[in-house]
């Protein structure tokens, strides 16, 4: 099991870059940025390609209708040239919250999409010459205003021809789709006791259908570390996070997240979390959040017990372990971790 930590896209981007470049020594195999509405994940990313010289750069989520296929190829060939090959492409579908609301793009066709990025990515990488007509007509033919005549391939020469990608998924069809043609799946709010349970059966159907080429299927998830005491304090952290999600990203019906609480077993807190927090009041939302559903998420308390944790996210399939260290001593924090993998 590999160990990675997530940049979150709240607050100084470059303080929270130089705390994750101090942990690459302490053992850290990757970083993951994220972008939703705060500052674009591929600007962190390049500062910390500059800045480490080992771990991988991950982007999390880069969502695919904010940019155009051919952009979200230039950039991950960008990052990755930057690195010296150390770049994963993570993309998403998102959510409406997200696309709609802060991009002002029609939520539209979200399979379709990925799966045209990923197609897309792949080939440009090669430096195939692209003409594509699909969601994305690249380039456009001249009966839809199209003017450049021939089609075109990038036009530097990526280091990799192959770069990671890595899909952000929930929903069954989505997750079918990450199992079948990604080489990474990035699930959140994961409680790896009822991964098999709500995912078993997508992963299964699409793994059937997965290129050998492709090699297992690598899974990135974890949550908030911490050996000591102090759990319930450290718990208590994740609750303005899992409001939000549950109860805010995304109008009734249209949320991924509520449903994936829904499908834990959480219904009735579910609704209430939501029903606070669209109403403005987020203080109840977060002491809606059960307790139980935060001591699944995070891997916090005495030493036996999260070492226990750990190895309860290695069977459910976890290949990388993603952890965001909360203490005085994060790297002490990290290479605790890295002794028991």
């Amino acid at each position: 099991m590999e160990l990675s930590s997530p940049l979150t896209y709240a607050g100084d981007p470059r303080a929270a870059a130089d705390r994750a470049a101090a942990l690459e020594s302490a053992g850290l195999d990757a970083v993951w940025v994220a972008e939703a509405y705060g500052f674009d994940s591929p600007t962190v990313m390049g500062y910390l390609a500059a800045s480490t010289e080992r771990m991988r750069i991950g982007s999390a989520v880069l969502n695919v209708y904010s940019r155009t296929p051919a952009l979200i190829a230039q950039t991950a060939a960008g990052l990755d040239a930057l690195s010296g090959g150390r770049a994963v492409l993570g993309i998403g579908a998102s959510g409406p919250q997200v696309v709609e609301g802060w991009h002002g793009r029609r939520y539209d066709r979200p399979l379709g999409r990925t799966r045209e990025v990923i197609e897309l990515s792949r080939r440009i990488w090669r430096r195939e010459v692209i003409e594509h007509h699909g969601i994305t007509d690249l380039p456009l033919p001249p009966e839809k205003g199209g003017t450049l005549g021939k089609p075109l391939k990038l036009l530097n020469h990526p280091v990799r021809d192959a770069i990671p990608i890595f899909l952000a998924a929930l929903g069954p069809a989505n997750v079918r789709m990450a199992a079948e043609i990604a080489d990474g799946w990035l699930p959140f709010l994961y409680v790896p006791e009822h991964a098999a349970k709500v995912w078993g059966r997508s992963l299964t159907e699409g793994t059937a259908e997965r290129d050998p080429a492709l090699g297992p299927l690598s899974v990135v998830a974890g949550g908030l570390l911490s050996i000591g005491d102090d759990a319930d304090a450290v718990r208590d952290l994740m609750r303005p996070t899992v409001a939000l999600y549950v109860g805010g990203m995304g109008a009734p019906g249209r949320n991924f997240y509520h449903d994936l609480v829904c499908s834990y077993g959480y219904e009735d807190a579910a609704a209430a979390i939501q029903e606070h927090y669209l109403a403005g009041r987020k203080k109840e939302a977060e002491a809606a959040v059960p307790a139980e559903l935060l001591e699944l998420l995070c891997l916090a308390g005495p030493e036996g017990y999260v070492r226990d944790r750990v190895e309860v996210f290695r069977e459910a399939g976890v290949t990388m372990l993603n952890v965001t260290p909360v203490g005085p001593d994060p790297a002490r924090l990290i290479e605790r971790v890295r002794s028991w993998l």
